[in-house]
């Protein structure tokens, strides 16, 4: 078995965790490991974000990161926690400059200035981008040169940390399963930051990469962390439903909605925002979740397209400009049948971005010492809705922050070899095979379908309360899975650790659902539909003595 010794651990290999690796080592960590269930640089969702990047550049208009925060509590509908929101928005501009001296390629308008676009939600021009579908995989790539280059970074692929160790209420490390050998992996760390991203790909319809089921935050929860507004999951409005697509990202039309002005019409070909008080007369800015909310009434009520969805029509836009604005996209387009200028597309809401997570302070700590998170594992700056724009800068703004102070932690109480036992012979009973009922990934199926179904755009206590009796009925077949013989490259082992993690944060989305009787933002429940005053502060999500999830209000 293998064991590994290092200042400072971070779980998750993304944008955010790429930059709390060179965060760390420039306040003063020599060892820095950076390891990732899939490649290190390669997965999360930093590489699959297509648009655009907000930050109160004032390159385009007399903007103030005050004005962004006031945009950005706005979108969220009340519940933003104000101090980490302010965070994000006064240190955005630092961290898009410096990726700017780092070569990631913003665009630039003719005077030599970094070019910046309004996107919905936003009250002045403040969103850069390298290209509108190329911007994320461009910030990844700027990230993985500059960690290349960083002697003290040591990176690791295919690992999945399965448990987190602690040792006198603090964390001290990890055990991890080596996707390749099979074996366990023990990891000894001053500081351990969780940077896995969120949870969507626990949804049947999503636009998560395949490692976004919900892991950093199960870990964080057994390890003793809190969760916050685990209820707000964002759905990207206009996700790719038909024709088929092949080979292009399900949410790539927003840009060129409110670029070109792209229509959204009922099954009728009728535009249908106004019944749900947004007004697209002069500019395309529905918010998110309002949008979300009502392509979702109009197929509940009978009005949708074909397939369930919505139409997004081009048709009244140029042929010529559509190309000038697409560009090589038609191209793309036309292998897949799709003819802008001659038909619409069908759309529909994707699970698309978390806003719940981890809670921290502005250290990016967990109340459990030696535990830090960033990026979208971290909750609370986003409320109930996030803001257009403002992932990238979370996750670079949270894991530099996460980086600096995880680097000056000292372990509370050293390697405790006996905490990770359980969690070492765990890996190893499983890796000897067993015979089951059913396997992992079926369940995983079961289990997206469920949320979908239940926990998805439109709630009510009946289907929440369906859903944790079957997230229980799943959780406690966990023992009758089957898993494949053998260790080395067992896919079996990895997808047992996934469904396990994946329940957890399905459970604490839905009894924080449940808790909260009222809609606001991403979460809206038919049996409330008014921002009502039941409840309206943050929730927190903890285990009980007996490892059970429950929900309380948060501080004031």
């Amino acid at each position: 078995m293998m064991h590994l010794d290092t200042h400072v651990l971070i779980v998750g290999a993304g944008g955010a965790g790429m930059y709390a690796a060179i965060s760390a080592v420039r306040a003063g960590a020599d060892k820095v490991l950076l390891l990732d269930k899939s490649l290190v640089g390669r997965g999360g969702a930093t590489i699959m974000a297509q648009m655009t990047v907000a930050a109160a550049l004032a390159e385009e208009s007399d903007d103030d990161w005050r004005l962004h925060l006031d945009d950005t509590l706005a979108a969220g509908r009340g519940l933003c926690d104000e101090k980490l929101a302010a965070v994000l928005c006064e240190e955005a501009p630092i961290r898009i400059r410096e990726m700017g001296e780092w070569q990631v390629g913003w665009a630039q308008r003719d005077n030599g200035r970094i070019a910046q676009v309004t996107a919905p939600g936003h009250s002045r021009p403040r969103c850069c981008y390298v290209d509108f579908l190329n911007t994320g995989p461009a910030v990844a790539a700027t990230l993985r040169r500059q960690i290349s280059r960083i002697d003290a970074i040591r990176r690791l692929s295919n690992l999945t940390v399965t448990d987190l160790v602690t040792s006198d209420g603090a964390v001290v490390g990890a055990v991890a399963l080596d996707a390749a050998s099979g074996e366990p992996v023990t990891i000894a760390a001053d500081a351990t930051i969780i940077a896995t991203g969120g949870l969507t790909g626990i949804y049947r319809r999503n636009s998560a990469s395949a490692n976004m089921g919900g892991d950093g935050y199960a870990l964080a929860l057994k390890a003793g962390a809190e969760l916050v507004d685990m209820e707000f999951v964002q759905f990207f409005p206009i996700g790719h439903l038909a024709p088929r697509l092949v080979g292009m990202d399900p949410i790539m039309w927003d840009p060129f909605r409110y670029k070109l002005g792209g229509r959204l019409l009922d099954g009728a070909g009728r535009e249908f925002l106004a019944r749900y008080g947004s007004d697209e007369t002069d500019a395309y800015t529905t918010p998110r979740d309002i949008a979300s909310y009502a392509i979702t009434k109009e197929v509940a009520a009978g009005r949708g397209s074909p397939h369930g969805g919505v139409y997004l029509s081009f048709e009244h836009v140029p042929e010529l400009a559509l190309r000038a604005a697409f560009g090589p996209v038609i191209e793309r387009l036309a292998k897949n049948g799709i003819d802008l200028a001659r038909a619409p597309v069908e759309v529909v809401p994707i699970a698309h971005y978390h806003m719940g997570g981890i809670v921290v302070d502005g250290r990016m700590a967990t109340r459990v010492p030696g535990l830090f998170a960033a990026g979208e594992a971290v909750g609370g700056a986003n409320g109930a809705n996030r803001l257009s724009g403002n992932a990238i800068p979370e996750a670079l703004v949270f894991g530099e922050r996460a980086g600096r102070f995880a680097a000056t932690a000292k372990a509370a109480g050293g390697w405790n070899g006996a905490a990770a036992a359980e969690a070492v012979e765990r890996i190893r009973q499983l890796s000897d095979g067993r015979s089951g009922d059913v396997t992992a990934p079926a369940l995983l199926d079961q289990l997206r379908a469920l949320m979908w179904d239940e926990v998805g755009p439109l709630r009510d206590a009946a289907g929440l309360e369906r859903a944790l009796d079957r997230i229980g009925a799943v959780r406690a077949a966990l023992a009758n899975v089957m898993i494949a013989p053998g260790r080395e490259c067992n896919a079996s082992l990895a997808d047992w650790f996934e469904l396990r993690a994946s329940l957890a944060a399905a459970e604490a989305v839905t009894r924080a659902a449940l808790a909260r009787r009222e809609s606001r933002g991403a979460h809206q429940r038919e049996d409330f539909p008014d921002s009502a005053l039941v409840f309206s502060g943050s929730q927190r999500v903890a285990l009980g003595a007996a490892d059970d999830i429950f929900v309380s209000g948060g501080p004031p």
